[in-house]
């Protein structure tokens, strides 16, 4: 690989931005291709392909012959406000599926490194906990505490930011109560279209654990098949409950 080319991937990794080696096997000639530049790339539906999918391959039959791409992405993380049940039933499920966790919750009785073993945990109100984590487009944002003076602040920070995901726990009742307050802080509703509510593909979901699995199903849709929503179909109204 060219100095210049390696130089360029390992800024574009170091900001956390995806980027892909592109050599052309009959040549061995290479490129860089990166994150904001592949919608105007001739190789642009097979390069977004492969970013989506996380890995690395070769492509035949494209407009410049038999390529090889070589995907370097951000590793996933997985922010969650709330340390509450379906939050310790996710981080486990998370992590297995290569997702970096941290949990914010001011409740310090909630919020312990016993409860969540093996990940971050801040016991901190959202303002002060969210800034220096450096949340990204390679972030999911899940908002579980049904305390609108815990989840609002931290929907807002995440709607200001690239995330990939948001995600926010309760009834479309309850919800309609929440955009109703973030459309008073100046969103519009495009802002807040962004956001899954009822969070999770629609399974039928009854206990924390099968309501964390819901949850990360939808993660990884948006993850890995692009910005199509999720089906539109509510959990069940126990999903209210659940904490």
């Amino acid at each position: 690989m060219k100095l210049d080319i390696l130089k360029s991937l390992n800024a574009e990794r170091d900001a956390r931005r995806a980027a892909v080696v592109v050599t052309n096997e009959a040549t061995g000639e290479q490129r860089l291709v990166k994150a904001a530049d592949v919608a105007r790339d001739p190789l642009k539906d097979v390069i977004e392909k492969h970013i989506r999918s996380g890995k690395s391959g070769m492509a035949e039959d494209t407009p410049q012959g038999k390529v090889f791409l070589t995907v370097h992405v951000p590793a996933p993380r997985i922010v969650v406000t709330g340390a509450v049940h379906i939050s310790q039933a996710l981080a486990p499920i998370a992590r297995l599926l290569g997702y970096d966790v941290t949990i914010v919750d001011p409740r310090t009785a909630f919020a312990t490194q016993e409860r969540f073993p093996d990940v971050k945990v801040i016991a901190e109100w959202p303002d002060v906990a969210l800034p220096p984590l450096g949340v990204d487009h390679y972030t999911a944002f899940i908002a579980l505490t049904h305390d609108p003076k815990i989840d609002d602040p931290a929907l807002v920070h995440a709607l200001s930011r690239d995330c990939f995901y948001i995600g926010a726990l309760g009834s479309r009742k309850t919800h309609g109560r929440r955009l109703e307050r973030l459309k008073g802080q100046g969103f519009s509703d495009a802002d807040l279209a962004r956001i899954h509510a009822p969070i999770g593909l629609p399974i039928g979901a009854v206990s924390p654990a099968e309501i964390a699995v819901a949850i990360m199903g939808e993660i990884t849709a948006r993850l890995r098949q692009g910005p199509q929503k999720a089906p539109d179909a509510p959990l069940e109204k126990t999903l209210e409950k659940a904490s």
